[in-house]
């Protein structure tokens, strides 16, 4: 009985053709994973400014700077706004945008929002380009 087997130079040839397929798919893939990262971040700023808007609902104001996104799930120290409270708003922690960076807020919007929340994108930092950009809703520059 004979048995039959790859040759090395055959399993060569193989992990040549893989790794060829490999160069020509990965980038494209890693470019939709860049643009997915914007778009959830982009609904989950849409989320937290809807859950802003019932928490104003409830104590009349958005949370000061101080306070920021964790009143969302922190009772605030103002007794009389305490007592407004009806939350956590949020069935878990506040979520870090796609690149694990917290959520930027402040009460400083611009073009007629009452806050600013926003992601400051892959790169972490203000400004940018394409992924690098700030996603949501800016502050005034």
């Amino acid at each position: 009985m004979k048995q039959h087997a790859f040759t090395l130079l055959e399993m060569l040839v193989v992990l040549v053709i893989i790794t060829l397929v490999a160069g020509l798919v990965g980038p494209r893939l890693l470019g939709h994973v860049d643009s997915s990262k914007v778009e959830t971040a982009g609904t989950q700023i849409k989320m937290l400014k809807t859950t802003l808007s019932a928490l104003y609902l409830d104590i009349g104001r958005y949370p000061t700077d101080q306070e920021g996104l964790t009143l969302l799930n922190t009772p605030p120290a103002d007794e009389k706004v305490k007592s407004l409270w009806r939350g956590p708003y949020l069935d878990e922690p506040v979520p870090q945008d796609p690149w694990n960076h917290s959520y930027q807020y402040s009460t400083q919007g611009s073009q007629g929002q009452p806050f600013a929340l926003y992601s400051l994108g892959s790169d972490g930092q203000l400004g940018g380009t394409d992924y690098n950009a700030d996603i949501g809703y800016l502050p005034p520059r």
